[in-house]
């Protein structure tokens, strides 16, 4: 039952025509990253801690063997979604830092978290797939430009600011596989 609300609640991909082969990746993963204004917010009304490190060893370990069981390297796959999770933090810092020096910005109402962290196993899965789908290209010479581009793509079409431009790109810093 989670799958499929999760599977019905993951927008639609922001790719133009003529996108990067990795716009669908860095896709995923910019929506990944905008999920972090609502756990941020959860945390805030809750006085939750930003950083859950069982909650990410958790994360990664099962991520890990995920991509072990799909033939993906799990080291790599870890690295990834380290990167991943370390961009999240940031903006969640990013937006309690915002709200302590404007607490009238700060949010009155937040979503339940068991939701947002289904549509964040979500963006982990469609992640996950793309990482299969495009191995190769992201394991290439070609793959810095390809990603360079996606960023810009899903950037400008997810209407970034600045901050999550910079987190976007921490994010998927080590998507060109060494």
């Amino acid at each position: 039952m989670i799958c499929a609300i999760t599977l019905l609640t993951v927008p639609v991909p922001a790719r133009a025509d003529g996108a990067s082969p990795l716009s669908d990746l860095v896709d995923a993963a910019a929506q990944r990253l905008q999920v972090a204004d609502d756990v941020a917010a959860i945390k805030w009304q809750t006085g939750g801690a930003i950083e859950d490190p069982a909650r990410v060893g958790q994360q990664l370990a099962k991520l890990a063997a995920e991509a072990a069981a799909k033939d993906l390297a799990p080291d790599y796959v870890r690295r990834i979604f380290a990167d991943q999770i370390t961009a999240t933090e940031a903006a969640e810092h990013y937006r309690f830092a915002q709200w302590k020096l404007d607490p009238a910005a700060a949010p009155s109402t937040a979503p339940e978290l068991a939701a947002s962290r289904a549509r964040i196993d979500g963006f982990n899965q469609v992640m996950l797939a793309q990482i299969g789908q495009r191995w190769e290209l992201l394991h290439s010479p070609d793959c810095a430009g390809e990603l360079g581009e996606a960023i810009r793509t899903v950037s400008d079409a997810r209407q970034l600011d600045e901050f999550y431009r910079r987190a976007l790109a921490s994010a998927t810093q080590d998507y060109c596989g060494r």
